[in-house]
């Protein structure tokens, strides 16, 4: 009898071990066409509107509008995820969105349309991310996989599909722009099939609790001091192949520059996977904003593509450090129940406001006192943000003592 029972714990235990597997190389591989669909947004969709002939300003306002309305929909979607307890779903029904949004582009033309209908694509396309997150954490605790290790299969989406589609687009023109995105976003869709759903609880959620925590003081300047370097980031991520088209860089070039960032997140990630719970998130985001301000002031200063792109070596230690420790922390703050809340509220800062903000002041500053001044801007806000997380560590330290 303990033989036959020693033999069934064995074979449950093998079948749960298959099962975290597969749902291991479901996310992942989920991730992995997520985050191809965002090297395209972010890298050639500013280039394909500027071949249309939009000016600088003109793409500053359609990357904001995208950012502003996402502050509506990361909240609309944090709430869904939380009240009906489903991020599958969601994930599905908001690619399908995007899907009919890119598709509307095609015989558009006029600028006020072309606003209009991104801010829908954008509405679709931004809580993507903070939604997938929340299925990586949760899902960690059936899979035993952390979080990094399955991100890093996003930083390895958005590298080789930046590179590849800057070859692509450099040989048959940034009119295939569309075309290849929605490619990616159909892939993504039949990929979101095979990935399964988690739930936070099985109780009845009060977000009173959720809307009592969001007001404290703790909570509110950590996501204000974020909402510094991320307008910094945005500025940078917003602006950066337009800058290196006025370099004189080729579209395959571009490509290279988001590879390179894009890898070098990679060893960073799996190290944070690893190792980072030894250190204390604050101090750590504060060294990613200072690092954020000595890359923005070269960006300000370099006048070499090749210089240019060398730089984007230091996304592993900006980007890479800040946005998995800042995952981390925010962890920290918000209790589980109202993980995609919280992580609405991260979206908020991160895409919605950051990005409104570099969209609409980043491009007059752009257009009317030029790239130096522009980057310079970026770096003065990721210091502010350096000093503003040491300071909260310091007090929230000497407060506990």
């Amino acid at each position: 009898m303990d033989q036959a029972e020693s033999s069934d714990t064995s074979n449950l235990n093998s079948k749960r071990s298959s099962s975290a597997r597969r749902e291991t190389t479901a996310l992942r591989g989920f991730s992995f066409a997520a985050y191809s669909t965002q090297a395209l947004l972010v890298s050639y969709i500013p280039l394909y509107f500027m071949d249309r002939g939009f000016s600088e300003h003109q793409i500053g306002i359609i990357y904001a509008t995208g950012p502003f309305i996402s502050i509506f929909a990361n909240v609309l979607l944090g709430w869904a995820s939380d009240k009906f307890q489903t991020i599958k779903k969601l994930l599905t029904l908001l690619l399908f969105g995007q899907l009919a949004m890119l598709a509307l582009l095609f015989p558009v033309e006029h600028f006020a349309v072309i606003c209009l209908v991104m801010t829908a694509f954008y509405f679709f396309q931004t809580p993507i991310n903070p939604l997938s997150d929340s299925l990586v954490l949760l899902s960690s605790q059936y899979t035993g996989t952390p979080y990094a290790l399955i991100r890093i299969f996003g930083s390895l989406g958005f590298a080789s599909s930046a590179y590849a589609f800057g070859l692509l687009l450099k040989a048959v023109g940034s009119e295939w722009t569309l075309p290849i995105g929605l490619a990616t976003i159909t892939i993504t869709i039949i990929l979101s099939f095979f990935i399964r759903d988690y739930r936070t609880s099985s109780r009845k959620i009060e977000f009173s609790g959720f809307f009592q925590l969001m007001r404290k003081p703790q909570v509110v300047i950590f996501f204000f001091v974020l909402l510094l370097v991320s307008i910094s980031h945005r500025m940078y991520e917003g602006f950066l192949a337009i800058t290196l088209r006025q370099l004189g860089a080729s579209d395959s070039l571009i490509g290279l520059a988001w590879l390179m960032s894009a890898v070098s997140e990679i060893p960073i990630l799996f190290l944070l996977g690893k190792y980072g719970h030894r250190f204390k998130e604050l101090p750590l985001l504060a060294i990613a904003s200072i690092m954020y301000a000595v890359r923005m002031w070269m960006l300000g200063e370099l006048d070499d593509p090749r210089w240019v792109i060398a730089t984007q070596l230091m996304h592993s230690i900006t980007f890479g450090i800040y946005f998995s420790t800042a995952l981390r922390y925010i962890s920290q703050l918000i209790p589980d129940e109202f993980r995609s809340s919280g992580q609405a509220v991260y979206a908020v800062v991160w895409t919605g406001l950051a990005g409104f903000i570099s969209g609409t002041a980043g491009g007059y500053i752009f257009e009317q006192f030029g790239r130096s001044s522009f980057f310079h801007t970026a770096s003065a806000l990721a210091i502010l943000a350096a000093i503003g997380f040491l300071a909260q560590y310091y007090y929230t330290r000497n407060s506990t003592v």
